[in-house]
């Protein structure tokens, strides 16, 4: 329980320190949030918890593929956001695209040979 509670904390405060850093420095605070933290993040908790690297290697690549249907969201939404959108319908746009992209690489990646 321990070891739960200290990913999660870590974690939460990654979000935090990148939520601060992004209201002084907006570029700055992207570019934290860019960086693959997460990922990296999660990378260690998994080997930690099984050192396997066959599972470890189909992690990362499935990694890979889902980070591209993410990518049109950050597009997207500033692009609402300069034409006048509110944040909110902004924000649930962008999360609505990202979802159907998911859903399009969940149906077409197995297809092209991706093991996701």
């Amino acid at each position: 329980m321990i070891y739960l509670a200290t990913k999660a904390m870590l974690s939460g405060f990654l979000i935090a320190v990148i939520s601060e850093v992004a209201k002084r420095y907006p570029g700055l605070g992207g570019l934290i949030a860019s960086l693959p933290l997460v990922s990296v993040l999660g990378m260690i908790w998994l080997w930690r918890d099984r050192p396997d690297a066959a599972n470890m290697a189909a992690h990362s690549e499935a990694t890979f593929w889902f980070v591209l249907p993410s990518l049109p969201m950050f597009l997207v939404m500033p692009v609402m956001l300069r034409h006048g959108v509110p944040f909110w319908a902004s924000l649930l746009a962008g999360c609505a695209l990202t979802i159907v992209l998911y859903s399009l690489m969940l149906w077409a990646g197995p297809r092209l040979g991706l093991r996701l």
